[in-house]
């Protein structure tokens, strides 16, 4: 008995020595210290570990896509230097973990993944957004927020887990209270111009607002139950 769990306490140190040294290699940063890390670092790889569709509606400058989800990110990554940094962002900084700890497995030593991802790092007051109007613009969602004495506003995406997971109990609350609350739902891709506007760097987000005034806002998953008790 003695010996089997001295060999489990060697094998849970050798699980955690591993994972710690794994660790060392990545380091997740906000998006003030990953911006000055790559302006300084003259040999830095940027990689956007979204879809191709994602990276091609907006991108970080000088970035190069590898789809996280695709079946070669493997070998595709083999084509950059190891002995490099390479920097990972995705659209809020869970795909590009995943992406960043794979490479750590592939001999990458120095790895920065983005915090927030790409909606955190638009939410920032320094960087730059496109000038291109994607979606509804401000003045729109100004006349949409104040078309009903109370409407709610849910910021969305088809990539989004939690998202997809409300979306049911959503569509439902939109039939039921329709009489109550104005409810719309917003694609976060597919208006990024408001998004940023607004600086959302997360999903889901719900805003309710009461005669053009914010009210309300709640930012992940949130229960039925929970929501109807704001609405």
């Amino acid at each position: 008995m003695k010996i089997k769990f001295l060999t489990l306490i060697a094998i849970s140190l050798l699980f955690l020595n591993c994972q710690g040294q794994q660790s060392k290699n990545i380091q997740t940063v906000d998006v003030k210290s990953f911006a000055e890390k790559l302006k300084s670092n003259k040999n830095s790889q940027l990689l956007d570990v979204r879809t191709p569709e994602e990276f091609n509606s907006d991108h970080i400058e000088n970035a190069t896509n590898v789809n996280w989800n695709s079946d070669d990110f493997i070998t595709k990554s083999e084509n950059y230097d190891k002995s490099k940094p390479i920097f990972v962002y995705c659209k809020v900084g869970g795909r590009s973990y995943q992406a960043a700890t794979k490479l750590a497995e592939l001999g990458f030593k120095e790895i920065y993944n983005l915090e927030g991802g790409i909606m955190k790092w638009n939410a920032t007051e320094n960087t730059k957004s496109s000038s291109k109007i994607i979606g509804i613009c401000d003045q729109e969602y100004a006349e949409l927020i104040k078309s009903s004495d109370r409407v709610m506003i849910d910021f969305n995406a088809k990539w989004c887990a939690p998202c997809q997971k409300m979306k049911p109990y959503i569509l439902k609350l939109q039939a039921e209270m329709a009489a109550k609350i104005k409810i719309v739902q917003l694609d976060a891709d597919e208006n990024k111009t408001i998004v940023d506007q607004l600086k959302l760097d997360g999903l889901p987000v719900i805003i309710v607002y009461e005669k053009g005034i914010e009210v309300w806002r709640n930012i992940g998953y949130i229960t039925e139950d929970d929501l109807r008790k704001h609405l």
